[in-house]
């Protein structure tokens, strides 16, 4: 038979079937995999029914946990471009030529390996150096400086930066301080400074007021003065002939001023591990190397024979310099000026300066009646000072104890009637004492102090004057207002300029 001879089985009409009849003929009409699913739901529903509800809920939760569709990553959001940042400002100070920029790689003072000056030194060895930091946190003989509070009586810390404010206000804007000239600096409204130096002298005396600046803590790179100290050192570079001197040969005793200006060169250098000033001052050692005189020390010219105590003890402290910061040093050299000391000092303490028992010198003229020579001891003072940096210690020098007594015998005195203010001797003797250090310091110190600070410009009525001191001593008329305020601000910082040496 055809299929399609099978007989059709009639529908009766929805309306007039049962509820029964209507599921049934749904189910007949459904695919067999409805009624599969139906009748697991009937049976998961059964099982729910009876799982206790504790382990419900801890169900309910993982199928939550499971069912939970994952967050969509937010769209990521769009930076805008970067905006240049400024070149950051460096503590760089620029002292040579624009073009030259110091390498940051470059081997530190405190490097085993030294940079080899750029010109030949004319040293036959190098000196020992001693490791030192940044800032003017050295160590050895500069490990006092830059170490911040208290160093002094609060009277004595105003007067110092009292100094330090009036040298700032009349450096000349090249960087020099102007011997005979610095007043052009002063308020026209106030009575003008007084006390002019000798114009040759600049070079010295720029020197001497960095050396009081570098004595604060101030350095290249830090400090307060750090812009006054830039200033100085780049006028002194400025002023560096090619044969390594400082300035030129115009005076008779061009080579005080030469060897000053190199021991602030040398502190300049190696308290600032400013790498760019090393040749500068090699060269300026080197110079005094090829000034000294075969087989001795130093005078006047070069190598003419004639040696003295004044003019060798700033060599000798520009030599410890730079052999401090790793400058080639002739060593041989400090201890010819060792032997010059045994030379002009007797048992008695005092030192002599072109020989044993010669009193220190005076100009002609009435300068030796205005500033008798018994008033002072600045050549045993200067040979004191200098034997404490030549490592040399009292226990084994008996000479150095016996000039300790000679200059407490002739302590600080503000006497213009009696011609004993000697600035220069005081400093040495200041510096020298401090090495003995002790009751004789503390004798020493008591004198010094109040004589400075009452004898110092203090009225704010003439503030051209305000800090400084008159220079109404034995070289007062060379060095002039300048020379005397920075030399007596050095004596004030004597307590923290340098570390004693012999304990």
């Amino acid at each position: 038979m055809h299929p399609s001879a099978l007989p059709v089985r009639t529908q009766p009409h929805a309306a007039c079937m049962s509820f029964q009849d209507l599921l049934a003929e749904r189910l007949r009409q459904a695919p067999w995999f409805v009624v599969s699913a139906a009748l697991h739901i009937a049976v998961a529903l059964l099982l729910w029914l009876l799982i206790p509800p504790e382990v419900r809920r801890q169900l309910e939760n993982a199928v939550a946990v499971l069912q939970e569709e994952p967050q969509a990553a937010p769209p990521p959001v769009e930076l805008p471009p970067p905006v240049p940042e400024p070149e950051p400002t460096h503590d760089e100070p620029v002292v040579l030529e624009p073009s030259q920029v110091e390498n940051p790689s470059e081997p530190t003072a405190d490097s085993s390996d030294h940079e080899q000056p750029s010109t030949l030194s004319a040293f036959p060895s190098l000196g020992t150096n001693i490791a030192v930091g940044l800032g003017g946190n050295a160590g050895g003989p500069y490990g006092r400086r830059g170490g911040g509070g208290r160093r002094g009586s609060p009277p004595t810390e105003r007067s110092i930066e009292l100094a330090l404010r009036w040298l700032r206000d009349h450096q000349d804007d090249d960087g020099k301080w102007d011997a005979d000239g610095f007043m052009k600096h002063d308020d026209p409204a106030s009575p003008a400074c007084t006390g002019p130096g000798n114009a040759v002298h600049d070079v010295g005396l720029t020197g001497l007021a960095l050396l009081a600046f570098l004595g604060d803590g101030s350095t290249l790179r830090s400090g307060p003065y750090r812009e006054v100290i830039r200033r100085g050192v780049t006028w002194l570079r400025s002023q560096q002939q090619d044969n390594g001197l400082f300035g030129t040969a115009a005076s008779h005793d061009f080579v005080y001023d030469h060897a000053i200006a190199a021991y602030a060169m040398c502190e300049a250098f190696g308290l600032s591990n400013y790498q760019l000033l090393r040749p500068a001052a090699q060269r300026g050692l080197d110079y005094l190397e090829q000034h000294r005189n075969p087989y001795g020390v130093w005078r006047y010219q070069p190598r003419d024979g004639d040696n003295d105590t004044s003019v060798t003890g700033w060599c000798v402290m520009a030599y410890e310099a730079g052999r401090h910061f790793g400058l080639q040093v002739n060593t041989g050299a400090l201890q010819l000026a060792a032997n010059w000391l045994d030379t002009v000092s007797d048992p008695s303490g005092m030192h002599g300066y072109t020989k044993a028992g010669e009193p220190s010198a005076r100009k002609p003229g009435d300068h030796a009646t205005r500033f008798p020579v018994d008033r002072g001891a600045a050549m045993t003072a200067v040979g004191l000072f200098c034997r404490y940096f030549l490592g040399q210690n009292p226990k084994e020098k008996p000479v150095m104890a016996a000039a300790a007594k000679l200059l407490l015998q002739q302590p600080p005195s503000w006497d213009a009637a009696a011609g004993s203010i000697d600035h220069y001797y005081w400093y040495y003797a200041t510096y020298a004492l401090y090495q003995v250090g002790g009751a004789q310091w503390t004798a020493w110190q008591k004198r010094l102090e109040p004589a400075l600070l009452k004898n110092q410009h203090l009225d704010a009525a003439r503030p051209n004057l305000l800090g400084s001191w008159d220079p109404a001593c034995a070289w007062g008329d060379d060095g002039g207002r300048v020379y005397s305020t920075a030399i007596l601000a050095l004596c004030l910082q004597a307590n923290f300029r340098y570390t004693r040496l012999v304990r």
